[in-house]
């Protein structure tokens, strides 16, 4: 049982084929459809982050929990992103030709109980990002009705404490759910036809909304009336607004080119997202509207109608539509594919792996996803949404910076311990021999010369400490204990690795919440006592730092591998377990009872896995023996299968 837990996928059994149609998965007579480019990926990052973001989150934050500092709310979201965006980037290169997204690139690193919480919370995330696009596109449509719709519905339907049945919300998702179903050539298509006229829609409220922009809106401290507190917990729930980019790492079985499509998009979606929200969602918003007059169901539409500009209003609806139906396909879009690729590997029911010989979709998956989102955009507000949708993206972001720290240091799977010849060795011992007078710094500096072209990508942080420190680079290396450039990763140093970054993982929480639950809301000795907790969990974090610096990196290159590590995966691990720790409790609970429905889910999986196989097979043979004409032959070979699976369900009955 432990040793299944902690099995992993290898890197290299993925990926192998370029076909048309990738892998069948068994019982199903088709695969996953290749047919998009790198500017579709573009299109899908951009449109499922800039629609939801840009027309529903940066008035809630303005409003409810930074004020006009939701710019710096975003920015700080967008450098974690950045952080996070670089790392799933090198996992798109490194496990290309997969479906799955985080809980791939866990899987093939720290093992299966990790990868089925992974793509559990995945899960949620895309599940909540439907449900929330759905809630805010009815918010939008009601808005314009003046809210007659929300009207008719409570004095029809009721209300409860703080939203109302939304049965506009459970149509649209249900539709979009059919959108996605009928193939993703198709849905591509509508959701880039949807991104020009969100484009057009955003130029003319960057132009629109100059005539009308107030700087008062920012003085005599409006720009910070919650403080920094404020910005930070803003910051983690505009985290939400930058989740295309994971979408992106879950079509690597369906890009025509992953190896270089994957980090292209990752990288332009990121930028455009940003400028976005910078632009027109933050700076024209807040300067047009006083935060705390903001509309929080449509602000963008509103803020043109409190200057009297209706045709305005009307032209950012045509945007919202456009916008929000995007960033709802972008959010449905990949979970099918999660779920699909879950239940390929046997740790969701099989049948959700099914896929349609007609569309090349995983159909079943997406009704089955596509309904429970409609029914949580039916029940649950839009606020509570995407709140609880932050929490899985920054775990799942988190998990992604750990698996690219511990994939760097790991030794190749095809590095062969005797691949020098003794030629080579002897070669070397002479080489050394020559070298024998010279200082240390002079044999690193040939060294370092040595490998500069073949070791160019698993050194760079090398290189860049060499830029900033100049002459007194390798004197620096030296006094670190950092290891030649030629070195190799072993078994031994992999494991030093692993145990340093899950210590990291685990202290970054511990920090964090010392400086948030200890500095921040203590008073006299218990403040000062934290801060000097988190001064000594802050330097043990950086001598694990320097442990895994170390290490020898692996030296196989890749098209494109995260820059500075070990430091930028460790400081994406430190924002995002920082963003996780400032939202609500009450998202921690919900999100703690997901994680106790996926645990039971997990448990009813395996056992009706573990019933069904033999009948499975047992079907399984005689659908194929009808196809050959051979049934009579085969049949005896079954009766065994056939008498196991009878006893089997006999004994759970009984």
């Amino acid at each position: 049982m432990y040793s299944r837990l902690l099995r992993t996928k290898p890197v290299g059994s993925m990926g192998q084929s370029s076909d048309d149609l990738t892998e069948l998965v068994e019982g199903s007579a088709v695969g996953l459809a290749k047919v998009l480019t790198t500017m579709d990926l573009v299109s899908l990052g951009v449109g499922s982050c800039v629609g939801t973001g840009m027309y529903v989150v940066a008035g809630l934050v303005a409003k409810a929990m930074a004020g006009p500092g939701v710019i710096l709310s975003f920015i700080i979201a967008a450098v974690a992103s950045v952080l996070s965006g670089v790392c799933y980037a090198e996992f798109g290169v490194r496990v290309p030709k997969t479906t799955g997204s985080a809980y791939t690139y866990s899987y093939v690193t720290v093992g299966e109980f990790v990868a089925f919480f992974i793509g559990w919370n995945l899960i949620l995330e895309y599940l909540i990002g439907t449900a929330a696009g759905a809630s805010a596109l009815s918010s939008m449509f009601d808005s314009l009705s003046n809210h007659s719709i929300s009207n008719y519905m409570i004095v029809h339907l009721g209300k409860g404490e703080d939203t109302y049945p939304d049965l506009l919300a459970l149509f649209i998702a249900l539709l979009v759910t059919v959108i996605i179903a009928l193939g993703v050539h198709n849905s591509v298509g509508f959701n880039n036809i949807l991104n020009v006229v969100n484009l057009v829609v955003w130029v003319f409220m960057i132009i629109a909304g100059l005539f009308f922009v107030s700087a008062s809106n920012w003085e005599d401290g409006k720009f910070l009336p919650y403080g920094w507190s404020g910005v930070m917990q803003g910051a983690a729930t505009c985290f939400y607004a930058f989740i295309g980019f994971d979408i992106i790492a879950t079509t690597g079985e369906e890009a025509k080119n992953p190896n270089t499509s994957i980090p292209y998009a990752i990288t332009a979606s990121l930028v455009t997202c940003l400028t976005a929200y910078v632009s027109v969602s933050n700076v024209i918003l807040t300067l047009m509207v006083p935060y705390n007059l903001i509309d929080g169901s449509a602000p963008l539409m509103e803020m043109f109608a409190v200057h009297g500009f209706l045709w305005g209003k009307y032209i950012v609806a045509v945007g919202s539509i456009a916008g929000l139906t995007v960033s709802l396909l972008g959010s449905l879009f990949p979970m099918p594919r999660v779920i699909y690729a879950m239940a390929r590997d046997g740790l969701l029911f099989r049948f959700l792996s099914h896929v349609s010989a007609l569309t090349h979709t995983p159909t079943v998956a997406c009704a089955v996803s596509g309904s429970f989102a409609a029914l949580l955009a039916l029940l649950v507000s839009l606020r509570d949404l995407i709140e609880m949708m932050s929490i899985g993206t920054l775990l799942a972001y988190t998990l992604v910076s750990v698996c690219v720290l511990l994939l760097r240091y790991q030794p190749d799977e095809q590095t062969d311990t005797d691949q020098y010849t003794l030629g080579e060795e002897v070669d070397g011992l002479k080489y050394q021999d020559d070298r024998a007078d010279l200082t240390k710094d002079e044999q690193l500096v040939i060294e370092d010369s040595e490998v500069d072209g073949s070791s160019s990508y698993h050194t760079g942080h090398f290189s860049l400490l060499k830029r900033l420190l100049g002459g007194h680079y390798y004197t620096f290396r030296l006094w670190l204990g950092m290891p030649n450039a030629s070195a190799q990763p072993t078994p031994a140093t992999g494991r030093i690795v692993t145990r340093c970054t899950l210590l990291l993982f685990l202290m970054s929480f511990l920090l964090w919440s010392t400086i948030i639950f200890g500095v921040e809301q203590g008073t006299g000795v218990r403040a000062v006592f934290s801060g000097l907790m988190a001064t000594m969990m802050a330097g043990s974090m950086a001598k694990l730092l320097i442990m895994i610096l170390q290490q020898p990196e692996s030296t196989r290159t890749l098209q494109y591998m995260a820059p500075c590590v070990p430091f930028v995966p460790a400081a994406a691990i430190l924002v995002n377990s920082y963003l996780m720790l400032k939202l609500s409790p009450l998202t921690w609970v919900r999100f703690t009872i997901w994680c106790l429905i996926g645990n039971q889910n997990g448990t009813a999986v395996c056992s009706t896995n573990k019933l069904m196989a033999p009948t499975c097979s047992f079907f399984k043979n005689i659908t194929c023996n009808l196809q050959t004409g051979s049934l009579a032959e085969h049949i005896c070979s079954n009766q065994h299968c056939l008498h196991l699976s009878v006893q089997l369900l006999s004994t759970r009955l009984i």
